[in-house]
Order: structure tokens, then C-alpha cells, then sequence
């Protein structure tokens, strides 16, 4: 990695890696929908797929108004957590209901390290008074956001449906 000696290198270092993380989802998003027994959760999965698509063309459309090209640098946080879904996967031969709890968390994890990522970037966009790079990157939290809640929701209901509706198992 080249070295980042200023806050427009800082901005276009942080853009590539959410770049490969939003691409990475694309990749990653239809595989969970299929793991994923609850409908809601597949159908979730689906819908932020489409979101997901979205993001990645904001970014493409980010880069273009800095006239720059569309490139991506390896992001270790969404490998990281890719690499714990299948770990687990491979591991611990999970239930459906385990796997769909499992799976709501994972997705949580991801979605609280996309909001952190485009809060910075929107914060550094603002910075550097990049108008049209903050109404993009917004639009990105904003979905995040929206898809983080829906998330939560739906792994709240599995939870306590899993664990006899309140009921907690012990070992």
C-alpha cells in the first residue's frame, strides 16, 4: 500500500475498500439468502442484495466525480467477517434455526462495520467538500441503516423462537 500522506488519499484509500467489501457482498449475499431457511431472512437477503448492487454503482459514481477509476483494495474487516461465517459454517454443522440465528448475527456485524465505514466516509467527503460524494455515500448509511434495522427485527424473532419463546437452554 502506497503511503497516505493526505486526507484525499486517506478518502480514495478508504472508497477502495469499501468498494471491495460492497463487491464482496454482492458475491456473498445470494449464498446466505440460499443458507437461510426463515423466508424473511432469505427474502431480506435478496432485497439488500439489490441495495447492495446499488452501492456499489454509488461508489463507482463517487469515484468518476473525483476522476478517478473504480478500484478496490482488499478489506480484512468484510473478509474477516466472511471468514468467521464460514469457519462456523464448516465447523459446526449449525441447525437450520442455529444457522438462521447465526446468519442474523453475522449480518449485523456486517452491517455495523458498513455504517461505520460510510459514517467516515461521509465525514471525510464533507471535509474535502465533496457535494455530490456526500449525497452518494448518505444514500449508502442511510440503506445500511434501514438494513440493520430490519436485521435486528428479524433476529429477534428467531432468537426467541429458538431458545422455546423465552426460555432460556442450559448446558
Amino acid at each position: 500500500m502506497p503511503t497516505v500522506t493526505s486526507p484525499v488519499q486517506l478518502f480514495e484509500h478508504e472508497l477502495r475498500d469499501m468498494y471491495y467489501a460492497e463487491q464482496t457482498l454482492t458475491k456473498v449475499l445470494p449464498k446466505l439468502a440460499e443458507e437461510a431457511s426463515d423466508r424473511e431472512l432469505s427474502r431480506a437477503f435478496t432485497s439488500h442484495l439489490k441495495e447492495t448492487e446499488e452501492h456499489v454503482a454509488n461508489l463507482e459514481k463517487v469515484f468518476k466525480t473525483m476522476g478517478k477509476t473504480p478500484q478496490a483494495t482488499p478489506c480484512p474487516g468484510i473478509e474477516g467477517i466472511k471468514k468467521e461465517h464460514d469457519d462456523f459454517v464448516q465447523t459446526s454443522s449449525p441447525s437450520s434455526a442455529m444457522l438462521d440465528a447465526f446468519l442474523t448475527g453475522a449480518a449485523s456485524r456486517a452491517e455495523h462495520y458498513e455504517i461505520a465505514a460510510y459514517t467516515g466516509l461521509v465525514s471525510q467527503a464533507r471535509a474535502l467538500k465533496e457535494r455530490e460524494a456526500v449525497v452518494l455515500l448518505q444514500e449508502n448509511l442511510k440503506q445500511e441503516k434501514e438494513a440493520l434495522k430490519k436485521v435486528e427485527t428479524i433476529s429477534k424473532r428467531l432468537l426467541k423462537k429458538a431458545s422455546g419463546n423465552g426460555r432460556t437452554a442450559r448446558s
